[in-house]
């Protein structure tokens, strides 16, 4: 087939893969895209910051005289973290004679936006697992009952995550099985026509917008029976050294000598509990007993040989004296026991709801190649980019397509594991 040179090559490519890229997202249409929406540039760097939502302390007075009570206002940063390039490359001829054949092609763009947006909600979901810092359930028992996701809703209505955007649960598609026997009138728009739409279970339930998702992470937890320690000195509790990172390193010991604990993995402080975010009063459950306080931790670590080490955990356990970042009833201290949920030697795959402001997902501009480019910006803000060039020393022509994200914590309260319940 003779090369086809037009000049709208790479934007006819363009309107072919972004259509396909829009219908099979699932995930990254249910998180914060546009936050950082132009804060990326070729000059930027690997990081940009923004500065979080500031939580004022109020006061109550007789007078109304605060003189004695004013306090520095803190206020943290989250920083969006570029990510690799997602490229997809395909031979020339076979894009052109894909264009020219055209609805009959549809199949041949739509597996090169999958293979996008799969590596994209794949990597980002495992970014969302290790970032999140609530937990509900028992880690060894499964999603089996919808009442598993409602305590998940509650979970986050007792913690003070806002209901001022919806709610999302992501289910393992065998959750969804075990669901699909409990109740069959849950559903929404047979006649679905996107990826989301046709994971969706219901559009509201418990606050969530509950979907079956693929891309969901999963962590190994290693041999070792001993998963129960305490910690080694007292945690720093203090806002202003968790502020920007939003996690906080636990000096622990006594735990299974050598253990390797992995990123994904969920804590528990014995003795400490949770507050509401916005009353700062202590969350309890159903039965009216308070909810410990669980964290989750982000990068793998393996303990010495007397099984003592440093564990960073979001959800970091906050707690001064003025109360206005508080995240537990009292501060841990050094003796408090800490577990480790789960077994020994099991693979974890926890389903997943969050706040869609919980995390944000952003698009780095990527520099224009000596060869015909064309951008596309979804209506959310991610960028897609579409390169028409030629190889003179193999003597071929390539047509790559790229997006290359940015991922941003920006409350792991706002997110967490979902288990079942016994």
């Amino acid at each position: 087939m003779a090369n086809n040179f037009a000049s709208n090559f790479t934007r006819q490519v363009m309107m072919k893969v972004a259509e396909a890229f829009e219908s099979e997202r699932v995930i990254s249409k249910n998180v914060n895209t546009q936050l950082f929406q132009g804060a990326f540039d070729p000059n930027t760097g690997d990081n940009v910051d923004i500065k979080r939502p500031t939580d004022y302390q109020s006061y109550r007075s007789s007078a109304g005289d605060i003189s004695a009570n004013k306090r520095d206002i803190v206020t943290g940063k989250a920083t969006a973290t570029v990510q690799d390039y997602i490229t997809v490359g395909v031979d020339f001829n076979e894009a052109d004679e894909a264009l020219k054949m055209g609805t009959d092609a549809d199949r041949f763009w739509d597996d090169i936006a999958r293979r996008i947006v799969t590596d994209l909600e794949v990597d980002f979901a495992n970014y969302m697992m290790i970032n999140s810092g609530l937990a509900s359930g028992d880690p060894d028992q499964p999603v089996n009952t919808w009442q598993d996701v409602a305590k998940a809703g509650a979970l986050m209505n007792s913690i003070g995550v806002p209901m001022s955007k919806p709610w999302c649960y992501a289910l393992n598609p065998y959750s969804q099985v075990a669901l699909s026997n409990e109740q069959r009138s849950l559903g929404v728009n047979p006649e679905a026509s996107t990826a989301l739409k046709r994971a969706t279970l219901t559009e509201n339930f418990a606050g969530f917008q509950v979907m079956s998702a693929t891309s969901l992470s999963s962590y190994t937890t290693q041999t070792g029976a001993d998963r129960v320690g305490a910690l080694a000195s007292n945690p720093d509790v203090t806002y202003v050294t968790a502020k920007d990172s939003m996690t906080q390193t636990l000096s622990v010991s006594g735990f299974q000598a050598d253990l390797d604990i992995k990123a994904g993995e969920v804590i528990e402080i014995t003795g400490r509990y949770s507050i509401n975010q916005s009353t700062k009063t202590t969350a309890v459950d159903e039965t009216g007993a308070s909810i410990p306080f669980r964290a989750t931790v982000t990068a793998d670590v393996t303990l010495s040989g007397t099984g003592t080490g440093d564990i960073v955990v979001t959800g970091p356990a906050v707690y001064e004296a003025s109360g206005g970042h508080n995240t537990v009833d009292s501060a841990p201290v050094s003796g408090d026991v800490v577990t480790l949920l789960g077994s020994a030697s099991t693979v974890y795959k926890p389903n997943m709801f969050w706040h869609p402001d919980a995390f944000a997902i952003a698009s780095v501009p990527i520099k224009k190649l000596y060869s015909t480019d064309t951008i596309y910006t979804s209506a959310d803000g991610l960028q897609l980019r579409t390169s028409k060039y030629a190889d003179g020393d193999a003597n071929s022509q390539t047509v790559r397509i790229d997006l290359r994200p940015a991922y941003a914590v920006l409350n792991p309260f706002f997110a967490g594991h979902g288990y079942g319940n016994a």
